[in-house]
C-alpha cells in the first residue's frame, strides 16, 4: 500500500470533523512551506543582490 493509498483510506474513515481538521492542518502546511520558499529566495536575492543588479543593466 502507497503512502497516498493509506492516507485516503485512513482519511476516508475519519468522521467529517476530523476531516475538516485534517484539510485544515494540511493548508497549515503549505502555508508553512510557501513562506519557507519565500524567505529562501528573499535570502538568495539579498546574497546575491550586486550581481543581479549587474545582470539588470
Amino acid at each position: 500500500m502507497t503512502l497516498a493509498e493509506k492516507l485516503l483510506k485512513e482519511f476516508q474513515e475519519l468522521p467529517e470533523e476530523k476531516k475538516q481538521q485534517v484539510i485544515d492542518f494540511v493548508e497549515f502546511l503549505k502555508s508553512k512551506q510557501q513562506k519557507e520558499i519565500e524567505v529562501m529566495i528573499d535570502e538568495i536575492i539579498d546574497t546575491n543582490k550586486e550581481a543581479l543588479l549587474e545582470l539588470a543593466k
